[in-house]
Formats: structure tokens, C-alpha cells, sequence
């Protein structure tokens, strides 16, 4: 069974920051400026910013990844 949620289900910013990663919306943004970290691009609508959740989960899976073989020299903001 594929455990990936849906393409077309997206997530608000804040609700990303606060409920998915408890941290600030700040950080966000400094995720997304970080490119060796690899945060998923949100989506514009209405000037709002969505994350496409199976793009969250396959970012998160990664980032699992890079902690568990020991080979990150930045481990996953989202696990500390």
C-alpha cells in the first residue's frame, strides 16, 4: 500500500510551519533558501504559499535517509 498522500491534496504555509514542523514560517522561508537542503517549492495562489504534502513527505523520507546513513553534514531541520 502506498502510504504517499494524494498529488492534489495542499497544504498552507502556516499550517506547515506551526503543525507539521512546529516552527515559525521564518524558518520556512530560510528552509527554502537553503538549496543543499532540498525543501520542496511551494505553490502561489493568491498571493498565499502551499506545499504539496506528497512533495512534504518525500522531502521528510530523504532527510531521514541522509540522518540514518550518518552522511549529512546538515542534519534535517525538520527531525531536531
Amino acid at each position: 500500500m502506498n502510504d504517499i498522500p494524494s498529488s492534489d491534496n495542499y497544504i498552507p504555509a502556516p499550517q506547515v510551519s506551526r503543525q507539521r514542523y512546529k516552527k515559525s514560517e521564518r524558518t520556512l522561508d530560510r528552509w527554502l533558501k537553503d538549496e543543499d537542503l532540498g525543501f520542496p517549492r511551494p505553490i502561489y495562489i493568491r498571493g498565499r504559499r502551499y506545499f504539496r504534502e506528497a512533495d512534504l513527505v518525500e522531502w521528510e523520507r530523504a532527510q531521514a535517509l541522509k540522518q540514518g546513513s550518518g552522511t549529512s553534514s546538515n542534519p534535517s531541520p525538520s527531525i531536531r
